[in-house]
């Protein structure tokens, strides 16, 4: 049995697209896919429950300098893991995706040597003082609209401060608290 020319390309495309579909579906079997959330591409998928109450009947909001004082750096460390992947915070280390985050508390905005910033950073201007660091690690993109982070940002507050107090260990001379 002879087969013609356009007989046997057919029945290739077809085999080739019967092979494509089957190794996807199977590596989507073993392989799940992670939801991307506000932009950023996680490992694996958190659920974040959703708070008993509205955020308004909770009370004022507590400033960052007394959420400040009751921070743990080792809590802080932990959830700065989040920040790992494009983020190191250590002496003398080189940049990853994102600067060098050593020494950051204090340090003027978009100063971190050898760093490409964008455009939105460069110009945002002043220094990281606690309540900035607070403000952008609550939304980045809102804190500074056109930078490059693509994280999300943390919502809770007390995350936020206890980066904020881990951050603060990651210096030759740490700020004082306000």
């Amino acid at each position: 049995m002879h087969f013609s020319l356009l007989e046997k390309m057919g029945a290739s495309v077809l085999i080739s697209a019967w092979l494509i579909y089957g190794a996807n579906f199977v590596g989507n079997l073993l392989v799940p896919i992670a939801p991307h959330v506000g932009g950023a591409v996680h490992a694996a998928a958190t659920k974040e429950e959703a708070p008993a109450e509205p955020a308004a009947a909770a009370g004022p909001e507590k400033s960052i300098g007394e959420l400040l004082a009751t921070a743990d750096p080792a809590a802080g460390e932990k959830v700065f893991g989040k920040c790992k992947a494009c983020h190191v915070a250590e002496s003398g280390a080189g940049h990853k995706v994102g600067p060098n985050l050593w020494g950051v508390v204090g340090r003027p905005t978009a100063s971190s040597p050898g760093f490409s910033y964008s455009a939105a950073m460069t110009g945002k201007g002043g220094e990281w003082t606690y309540e900035h660091l607070n403000t952008f690690l609550t939304s980045p993109k809102e804190y500074a609209p056109g930078n490059k982070m693509t994280f999300a940002g943390l919502k809770s507050a007390d995350d936020r401060a206890a980066v904020i107090a881990y951050l603060r260990t990651r210096s030759d001379s740490p700020k004082p608290l306000p």
